[in-house]
């Protein structure tokens, strides 16, 4: 008897079934990842996700390989529009330090509010010889913890709502900011670092849920705003900002400051810490050189701390 199943017309048919589920999964995956040049929730969400879809469109390439190779033609232009999105957020490259200057490390860490521990963070942060910390989702323990371990180190602080920093060198000019809200999740202070002054800006965004958005949306328009009418020749934003690299809410942010690219070969992804699937802990400068950019685990928060080295 001959096994028709096996036969080349059964075959051909098999790999065409194979080859049009696996188009139409690359054509709806090319259509969530278009959606990340949509403002609002769709964009944000489709944000949040950009990264992973990479991940499987690198999946349907290997199965179309195997079962269609025709359709990995019709691949390509997922591909292509997913390399596009991405491009923004890729990982960047080290510079070296100008001559004669005094490198500054700068950490920020959301160190999730009730947690209980502020403390540990702070003291780790602490020991990687940090210049400025910067700590955001503080409540009143946490922030008396952080205090407390911080003092001897970082004699220079401000702290205002769920957001604070600490320095080694001298503040001057702390505000506390609302950043179009009616509550204060924002500061900016001068730290009086060797090679001169650096405005430092420390921002934790308000929350998004499904449908509800324009408080943080607000706040991200608020700092680009604020950084774009400052004067200081250095300036760095750190924080959370509850919006993943590619999200448009960050599109004013970025017009504006200079977003600052990973420099461990990595995204830089920093939630959740167990498993992180997206970055929205960020630093932007303006008039400074990146020597280095990376993540760190401290602490027990559900984020991950970002470490950046800079420059004038």
């Amino acid at each position: 008897m001959i096994d028709v199943t096996t036969t080349p017309t059964s075959r051909r048919r098999s790999s065409a079934r194979a080859g049009r589920v696996i188009a139409g999964v690359g054509v709806v995956i090319l259509v969530l990842v278009v959606c990340v040049w949509v403002p609002g929730i769709v964009g944000t969400a489709a944000a949040a996700v950009l990264p992973w879809w990479g991940l499987a469109l690198a999946i349907l390439v290997a199965l179309a390989l195997v079962l269609a190779r025709r359709v990995t033609l019709v691949l390509l232009a997922p591909i292509l529009v997913w390399a596009l999105a991405m491009l923004p957020s890729a990982p960047g490259l080290a510079a070296g330090a100008p001559a004669q200057s005094t490198p500054l490390e700068i950490v920020s860490q959301n160190v999730r509010a009730h947690s209980g521990g502020a403390a540990a963070s702070a003291a780790e942060l602490a020991d990687m010889s940090a210049d400025v910390i910067a700590l955001t989702e503080l409540d009143g323990d946490s922030l008396e913890a952080a205090r407390e371990t911080l003092a001897a180190a970082y004699p220079h602080s401000y702290a205002i709502g769920t957001v604070a920093v600490w320095s080694r060198y001298p503040i001057a000019d702390a505000q506390a900011l609302t950043l179009g809200l009616d509550w204060k999740r924002a500061l900016r202070v001068v730290v009086n670092a060797p090679d001169g002054d650096l405005a430092v800006y420390v921002m934790h965004a308000a929350s998004v849920r499904p449908g509800v958005q324009q408080e943080r949306d607000t706040m991200l328009s608020g700092i680009a705003d604020a950084v774009a009418s400052d004067s200081a020749e250095s300036i760095v934003v750190v924080g959370d900002f509850n919006a993943a690299s590619a999200d448009p809410a960050l599109s004013a942010v970025r017009s504006r400051l200079d977003w600052v690219r990973p420099t461990d070969g990595t995204l830089g992804l920093t939630w959740p810490a167990a498993l992180p699937l997206a970055r929205i802990d960020h630093v932007f400068v303006r008039g400074l050189t990146v020597l280095e950019s990376t993540t760190a685990r401290v602490g027990n928060s559900d984020h991950l701390a970002t470490v950046t080295t800079l420059a004038r």
